[in-house]
């Protein structure tokens, strides 16, 4: 075992602060990292305070992560000290099942272990996560990322870029398809950048005119925005698919109606019940599909990074220390950041 420092909360209510625990002493198959960064998804807002009713404390938050590769256990095959790696949102899953058997551990029967806010598999200790010096993960879980990227930027990847890339890729966007980015955000930006990779035609559908000057920059071929009854009107039935990223329950019913016959959206940001909810004659007068994605597995993280690398894509970033945690999470109350704040995990080893 080995003492690390890291930022934790202990309950709903309380302020991120200095927290030190033991990580495990890498064992045949771990690889231990030391981190360089770690993005700050929403999620980990929700978790620290609580809104889903599940969280553990205390807690370390913080499931994109990537750094270097310090020490590998004795079996460890595909890593090697000096690899930049990297941990996303699991640690481990039974790895027996069909979606674990399939390379689609994040669908585990079991339930996935998650890399915070959750229990080892076999015993009661809290799995504490990437707001913190170090990380010891089995190998399986861990992806390697591409030496030419932007190290700041890939942190995100590994929660907001795997979250979006994952229903892209399974719904099969590509040249011809005419797909719609609805909501510009962590994922949504994300979401742009990937599909016009893919080569589509890609479409910005958000609320607010003034955001579709930014995504155009992001690679956004047009800009649509939800709030005109017109242009809304115009759309209606030219979209193959659709990648909701709304992280909160909203009324789906205007966007099923700007799909195509045999069109899908699919959601991945709010976990919350829809409100109204779908009506049935928007999916049953076009045979349209409306379906959810969860992040990927780790064969399609991986992939996923890969395409990162060819393609020099990132996540837009603003960088933070770790003392600034809880400014940075009453900014993202407001939708304050553009489009994921990273923090620099050298500001907690020097603190």
């Amino acid at each position: 075992m080995f003492k690390v420092k890291a930022y934790a909360t202990h309950s709903a209510t309380d302020r991120l602060a200095p927290f030190s625990f033991e990580r495990r002493d890498p064992g045949p198959h771990d690889v231990q990292i030391d981190i360089l960064y770690c993005g700050v998804c929403h999620s980990d807002l929700h978790q620290a305070r609580n809104d889903w009713s599940n969280s553990l404390y205390p807690m370390v938050p913080g499931h994109e992560i990537v750094g270097r590769v310090v020490k590998v256990g004795s079996h460890v095959t595909k890593f090697k000290p000096g690899d930049l790696a990297a941990v996303g949102c699991m640690v481990d899953s039974c790895r027996r099942c069909e979606p674990c058997e399939g390379d689609l551990e994040q669908y585990c029967v079991e339930g996935c272990t998650l890399t915070y806010n959750s229990r080892e598999r076999g015993s009661q200790n809290l799995t504490f996560g990437g707001y913190s010096e170090q990380i010891v993960v089995e190998q399986r879980f861990v992806v390697k990322a591409p030496e030419n990227l932007d190290v700041k930027g890939v942190a995100p990847l590994l929660c907001a870029g795997i979250t979006t890339y994952s229903p892209l890729r399974h719904w099969k966007v590509g040249p011809g398809q005419k797909v719609g980015i609805i909501g510009l955000g962590g994922l949504g930006h994300m979401g742009v950048k990937f599909a016009k990779a893919m080569g589509a035609h890609v479409v910005m559908i958000t609320t607010s005119p003034e955001k579709g000057k930014d995504a155009m920059r992001l690679g956004a071929d047009e800009v649509l925005v939800s709030r005109d009854p017109e242009a809304m009107k115009a759309a209606q039935g030219t979209f193959h698919f659709l990648l909701n990223t709304i992280p909160v329950g909203h009324d789906v019913n205007p966007y099923l109606a700007l799909l195509k016959l045999d069109g899908t959206m699919a959601l991945v940001g709010a976990l919350t019940a829809l409100e109204p909810p779908p009506r049935g004659r928007n999916l049953i007068g076009g045979r349209k599909t409306l379906a959810g994605s969860l992040i990927g597995g780790m064969a399609e993280t991986q992939e996923m990074l890969d395409f990162c690398g060819k393609h020099n894509i990132v996540s837009d970033v603003e960088v933070i220390r770790i003392d600034e945690i809880n400014e940075a999470y009453e900014r993202l109350l407001k939708n304050d950041v553009h489009y994921r704040f990273v923090i620099g995990m050298a500001s907690l080893k020097a603190a």
